[in-house]
């Protein structure tokens, strides 16, 4: 692949830097221009790629006809505006999801996108797995019989409220909305009913933790867990993540521990085992297979704006479905703060405040607001990568 994309970035928090780190380990990418209304971000920025132009006007990256591709990395608030004005401006888009703050703008959003020629990505990082795409294997090819049962579960010590993800909405919508694009990418089917069950952890006031089971059109049923509440104050801080297909003959399953993931199948003639890189959200897949998609014309396989559109619409009428299923409270208010100032002093954890390097800190000669930080993007591996940046 000879061509080199320039891209313009919009958005240097928790996942611009990211996704900023992946392009910078692809030669196809030229992080040309880097835009961030928070002068520390900035000045990290200038750090992390001194070549870019760096500017706290997304106008600059819009109309920089020299730039093919913008990437979105703001919240989701924001992100209408300015996946409009890319299209209008003819430029592809990678973007974090969900793609709007709310379902009536996502589906106007998807029409507009669908009906343009440009190549809109969203980073549902699960369909970059090669986990999922070896279980499904698995499934089509029979091993375990006909799919009946898909189990999900994603709880962590991860975000809590205050930390930055309003406009994403509560766990099950801003993170869970991730499992509930995996178990219908498995059905291969739409969801047809649902009965959920929160609870408000601490007595805040929305469900920080929600457990969904319902059907899908084909039959198959399903049982999705998600919430941030799995052991805070913890000595020790673990979490509980797994998916588990359950078919008429046999079991496909995965686990992971955040480094490694696991695969099992107890099938028909075998029973498999593979341990590989778990490679938390897979944001170098992701602007890997864009770029193809871009050199093809064509989407070859990314995350479309209509399957988070519906992702992000299923797991909102969930959580709703929750709420009036009245959830029971418990805790209390002092708890949580106490649980947010524990997370202000660890370095090494499960969605941790992004934090400002020293470096930008004193050239800047200011502390910034600490941003929510994703659960992979406060790990060594990814520190060392952008310059320590959640040190």
């Amino acid at each position: 692949m000879a061509k080199k994309y320039r891209i313009g970035v919009v958005g240097f928090g928790r996942m611009g830097r990211g996704f900023v780190a992946a392009m910078l380990a692809n030669p196809v990418w030229d992080v040309a221009a880097i835009c961030d209304v928070d002068p520390l971000s900035r000045a990290e920025a200038k750090l992390i790629v001194p070549a870019a132009r760096i500017t706290d006007d997304p106008e600059a990256i819009f109309t920089d006809k020299s730039l093919e591709v913008v990437g979105l990395f703001t919240l989701a608030d924001s992100r209408p505006a300015m996946i409009r004005r890319a299209i209008v401006e003819k430029k592809h888009v990678i973007a974090e999801k969900p793609i709007a703050a709310d379902i009536k703008t996502e589906w106007e959003l998807v029409k507009e996108i669908e009906a343009s020629d440009r190549l809109v990505a969203v980073n549902l990082f699960n369909r970059n797995a090669w986990y999922h795409k070896e279980i499904q294997q698995y499934i089509a090819d029979g091993a375990i019989g006909e799919l009946g049962i898909i189990r999900v579960c994603h709880m962590t010590p991860g975000h809590l409220p205050t930390e930055g993800h309003e406009p994403e909405g509560p766990p099950f919508h801003d993170c869970g909305m991730h499992y509930v694009d995996v178990a219908r990418w498995y059905a291969r089917s739409e969801y047809k009913t649902w009965h959920a069950q929160g609870i408000r952890m601490w007595n805040y006031k929305d469900p920080w933790w929600l457990q969904c089971h319902g059907t899908f059109d084909n039959g198959v049923v399903f049982d999705i867990t998600q919430g941030f509440v799995y052991g805070h104050l913890a000595k020790d801080k673990t979490h509980n993540c797994y998916v588990d297909c359950i078919g008429t003959k046999g079991i496909a399953r995965m686990r992971h521990n955040f480094k490694d993931a696991t695969i099992e199948v107890h099938g028909i003639d075998a029973t498999l085992t593979k341990t590989a890189a778990f490679n938390d959200k897979k944001l170098d897949v992701m602007v890997d297979l864009f770029a193809r998609s871009l050199v093809a014309g064509k989407n070859i396989g990314f995350p479309t704006v209509r399957d988070s559109a519906v992702a992000s619409q299923v797991s909102w009428a969930m959580l709703d479905n929750a709420v009036k299923n009245a959830p029971p409270s418990v805790g209390n208010l002092g708890e949580l703060e106490q649980i947010l100032e524990h997370r202000k002093y660890l370095r090494n954890g499960y969605g941790l405040p992004l934090r400002h390097t020293d470096q930008t800190i004193a050239a800047i000669g200011q502390r910034g607001q600490a941003q929510a930080c994703g659960e992979d993007l406060c790990q060594p591996a990814t520190l060392r990568k952008l310059g320590d940046a959640c040190a």
